[in-house]
This record gives C-alpha cells, sequence and structure tokens, in this order.
C-alpha cells in the first residue's frame, strides 16, 4: 500500500493533546493503527467532529503532529485544514477540543461547526 506524502503542520496538535493520544494508543491491540480525525454529516451545525484509531488508506493524507501520526481522508481534509486539536481534562474538561478556523459557526458543545 502506497500512502500519500507526509504532510506537516497542516493540522496541529498541543501538547497536552499529544500525550493524550499517545497514552490512547498505548492501549491499542494494532500499533499500525495511527488517529484518524475526520468530519461526517450530523451534530447541531450540520458537520461534527470525529477520532479513532485507524489502519491507514491509499488515499490518506497523513501529518505529523507533536510526534502523532495523523490520518485525515480527502474529503475531511477541505474542511481540517489548519486545525488545532487540544485537550482538556481539567474541573471543567471537556477532553478533547477542535479549533477550527474555517468554521463559520460552531455549536455549545464544541463538537460540530457549520
Amino acid at each position: 500500500m502506497r500512502l500519500a506524502p507526509t504532510l506537516r503542520f497542516m493540522i496541529t496538535l498541543t501538547n497536552r493533546a499529544a500525550r493524550q493520544v499517545q497514552a490512547m494508543h498505548s492501549n491499542q491491540d494494532d500499533a499500525q493503527k495511527k488517529l484518524r480525525v475526520f468530519v461526517e454529516s450530523g451534530g447541531c451545525s450540520g458537520f461534527e467532529y470525529g477520532m479513532s484509531f485507524d489502519l491507514p488508506k491509499a488515499d490518506d493524507n497523513v501529518f505529523e503532529s507533536e510526534g502523532v501520526q495523523l490520518l485525515v481522508d480527502p474529503t475531511s481534509l477541505a474542511y481540517l485544514s489548519g486545525i488545532t486539536v487540544d485537550f482538556d481534562d481539567g474541573l471543567h474538561g471537556k477532553g478533547f477540543e477542535i479549533k477550527n478556523p474555517n468554521a463559520q459557526s460552531t455549536c455549545g458543545c464544541g463538537k460540530s461547526f457549520n
């Protein structure tokens, strides 16, 4: 399988997010799985962010940030280029938070956008 060339700095993980992803990845059965970041229809505002561990596919864009490899399918890339993924585990933490400069509007839950 030939993957798309690795691109850098199009999707950024904060240090906190990278540490959390690495901790979660250490519990995975398959070390070949990488973090997939994607967009799907749904949520309060029209689109919803998603993340899961998955095996690379031939048409994936591969990014690396803070030592973590990220997979993004071509359709999702149009919505996710330039995002920053953070992780907040404080008293009122929401978990993973995506800051998207391309979003025209977001909902209160922070998981969907338009």
